[in-house]
Order: C-alpha cells, then sequence, then structure tokens
C-alpha cells in the first residue's frame, strides 16, 4: 500500500470491517466512525508510525454484506469517496450463504463480482488491497470442517482476481490458519468469522507492513 501525505484510504467489506462504525450514543460514540476492529487500530498505528502524514481513512463496511451487496453499493459508497487507494476484505458470507443453498455466491460468482468491482475501479484511484477471507479454527469434522473445504475456493478466486488487476493481495487466510495453529483459535476469534481484538490487531499489523510511504 503506497501512502501519500494527506491520502485518503477506504476500507470496504462486510461485519469484520463494519465492526460497530454506526454505533453512536452514550457509550458507543467511541466506535464512530471507523468502528472498533482493524480500520480504527490500522489508523491508530499508522498515526503511530508516520506522524505528520495526515491519512483520511474511511470505513466502508456493511455488517451481512456479500460481494454482491459491495458491487450494489461501490460506486456511492466507495468511489464517491474519491479515495486515492482502497482495500477489500469480502467473501465469509458469500462462503457461509452458498453452503446453506443461496444460489449466485459460489466462487465462480465471487470472483465474477470480484472482477466488475475492480473494471469499476481501475483508472479511479492509484491503489488496490484485496485482503483474502479466513476462518478461525482447527476443525476437522462438522459444519466448521465444510466451511474450511470450501474456503480456500474463495481465497484463490481473490488471488486470481488480484493478479489480472495488479492489486496488492494480503493473505489472511494464511496468516489465521498458522495463527490458530500456533496460538490457538479463541485467542483469535471466539466464533471462528469475527476476529477477537487481537485478530483485528494481527489484521491491522499485515496491513501496516504493506505500508510505504511517498
Amino acid at each position: 500500500m503506497i501512502v501519500l501525505k494527506g491520502s485518503r484510504i477506504v476500507f470496504a467489506g462486510d461485519s469484520i470491517t463494519d465492526c460497530g462504525r454506526f454505533a453512536v450514543g452514550i457509550g458507543a460514540g467511541s466506535n464512530y466512525p471507523l468502528g472498533s476492529g482493524y480500520v480504527k487500530f490500522f489508523s491508530e498505528l499508522l498515526a503511530a508510525r508516520y506522524p505528520g502524514l495526515g491519512v483520511d481513512v474511511r470505513n466502508a463496511g456493511v455488517s451481512g454484506n456479500t460481494i454482491r451487496d459491495l458491487r450494489d453499493r461501490w460506486e456511492d459508497d466507495v468511489l464517491s469517496l474519491s479515495p486515492n487507494w482502497v482495500s477489500v476484505l469480502i467473501g465469509i458470507n458469500d462462503l457461509n450463504r452458498t453452503l446453506a443453498g443461496e444460489s449466485g455466491l459460489d466462487p465462480e460468482s465471487f470472483y465474477a463480482n470480484y472482477r466488475e468491482i475492480l473494471r469499476q475501479t481501475m483508472g479511479k484511484v492509484r491503489g488496490i488491497t484485496l485482503m483474502t477471507p479466513f476462518f478461525v479454527s482447527n476443525a476437522t469434522g462438522g459444519n466448521r470442517a465444510r466451511v474450511l473445504q470450501l474456503l480456500p475456493k474463495y481465497v484463490e478466486a481473490v488471488k486470481k482476481v488480484g493478479d489480472e488487476f495488479s492489486a496488492e493481495v494480503i493473505d489472511l487466510y494464511d496468516a489465521f490458519a498458522r495463527a490458530a495453529k500456533d496460538g490457538g483459535p479463541l485467542t483469535y476469534s471466539l466464533e471462528a468469522i469475527h476476529p477477537s481484538e487481537t485478530g483485528h490487531m494481527l489484521i491491522a499489523l499485515k496491513l501496516l507492513d504493506s505500508v510505504r510511504v511517498e
């Protein structure tokens, strides 16, 4: 991720990105507008490591979104913000709803919709970061094992579209698989999908490691 002084970075995705960004009111105001997860952590880490950059970080995550939902709101919610750089983390809802029998969210459809998003984006931003979907589990049986079995197809779709559009790809699938094996899954997520604070920090640090300041 190439970061310029005063540039704008927009993070798009589902609930993992959203992370309560709409929460306002007594006791919840600190979540607005970046949420309480990796977007906020990344913004704070970036400011700590690179003082004076004045980067405008925006959160465009919406809980429950699939790639199809993100495609439908992409122009209004992301491109209209005139970002210099965009980052996308999406896919686990597509996978789970595919396993539940919903059509149009399978890995092939996921890839096609993702490709359309990037097609709309090329030439309008300086760069794009794609993060692969992940599932924090060491399960060998039951529904969690079914998720882990299908997940690599969604991961490969992200990598494929990233290669096609010369986008940066951060492999969170591999990062969380290693973390779950070494540190135990509950350290990084209490229910395999939504990261704990430690899990969100893992994502933020991966993003920070990718930053190059110009």
